[in-house]
């Protein structure tokens, strides 16, 4: 998928709407169209990088900044103090469904690990 074509950066651009919760210089948070929590907010960078994996391999920082910007997420969301849960996912085999790095912050409700 070419980044002509990528939900996530038609997002960042404006094409397609989002109920944006928070911006910053490089990133993008808004909510889940599907949530599977009562907070359930993506970060995204607005640079192009298909996952977490080449984004950190690009050395530039930006998964750190999207990091960072979860929590700031999770903090104006209310579920710093209960707990919160910051997933990457990487690949189609492990949910990927939009090839744009991604963070979902999920909360507001526990959270047992194994997930499902």
């Amino acid at each position: 998928m070419s980044e002509n074509d990528c939900l996530f950066c038609k997002i960042v651009q404006g094409e397609v709407p989002a109920e944006i919760v928070r911006e910053g210089e490089r990133t993008v948070a808004f909510r889940d169209i599907n949530p599977q929590a009562p907070t359930h907010v993506l970060v995204i960078p607005r640079e192009h990088h298909p996952d977490a994996a080449s984004a950190a391999a690009a050395g530039t920082g930006l998964v750190d900044e999207v990091t960072r910007e979860a929590h700031e997420v999770a903090k104006a969301e209310g579920v710093d103090g209960t707990g919160y849960r910051l997933v990457f996912n990487t690949g189609s085999g492990a949910g990927q469904t939009v090839f744009h790095l991604h963070a979902h912050v999920l909360g507001g409700r526990g959270l047992n690990w194994p997930p499902g």
